[in-house]
């Protein structure tokens, strides 16, 4: 990952970033240190109709029929002059408590969306789960795909355009990891706190751990 701050790369696993020092009690110390609660498509903006609001909710939804160890969250809003919307991004994904997300999906199984209107910024933040499947590439790619939308003012289209997107990127490392697991090896954390991406589920049954399958949910 790279640091919300200095933008130097660093590991996850680290307590803070070795080449400026930021960590989560600076994000604490701009933003607040309590938890908060608010639902997975969060409008403070108040940038979506409710037809585009319910466009970029089935979008999220897809998402996470395609893969039910992750979800997808939208945040609009605006964070003030001083407020960097990379630290604010890694603060809410890490301090949020989605009221609408099952308890089973840890926050670091999150993709946030964050739009802040009056700087005209955007970011894309995601959990340390995701890091074998994504990085900071792919998740350009996912705005530089909403941009022409998000000029004309039209933030649904846009917010549609990336989160189909970034499904057709989870599909493509899917099907490599599939055809390469080693590659895709996590390495930031000890296996019992691991799980894969993608798992095939049925009958509301999981794939056992010692037979780890990276592989698109059917619908």
């Amino acid at each position: 990952m790279k640091c919300p701050r200095c933008v130097q790369r660093i590991h996850r696993a680290a307590q803070s970033c070795p080449h400026c020092g930021f960590s989560l009690a600076d994000a604490d110390a701009n933003f607040g240190d309590g938890e908060v609660t608010l639902r997975s498509l969060t409008d403070a903006a108040g940038l979506l109709r409710r037809g585009g609001r319910r466009k970029v909710e089935s979008a999220m939804e897809e998402i996470g029929r395609k893969f039910p160890q992750i979800f997808v969250a939208v945040y609009t809003g605006p964070l003030g002059e001083v407020a960097n919307i990379r630290q604010f991004g890694f603060w809410l994904l890490n301090r949020a408590a989605f009221e609408d997300i099952p308890v089973g999906k840890p926050n670091e199984a999150g993709i946030l969306f964050t739009i802040d209107p009056e700087s005209k910024a955007a970011a894309v933040t995601f959990g340390y789960l995701l890091d074998p499947f994504l990085d900071e590439s792919d998740t350009f790619e996912c705005l530089s795909r909403a941009h022409s939308h998000w000029l004309d003012g039209r933030y649904a289209d846009g917010l549609v355009k990336a989160i189909l997107h970034l499904g057709g990127i989870l599909a493509k490392r899917s099907r490599q990891a599939r055809r390469a697991p080693e590659k895709f090896e996590r390495k930031v954390l000890p296996p019992p706190q691991m799980g894969d991406l993608v798992r095939r589920i049925r009958s509301g049954h999981r794939v056992p751990e010692e037979q780890p399958v990276t592989e698109e949910v059917e619908k």
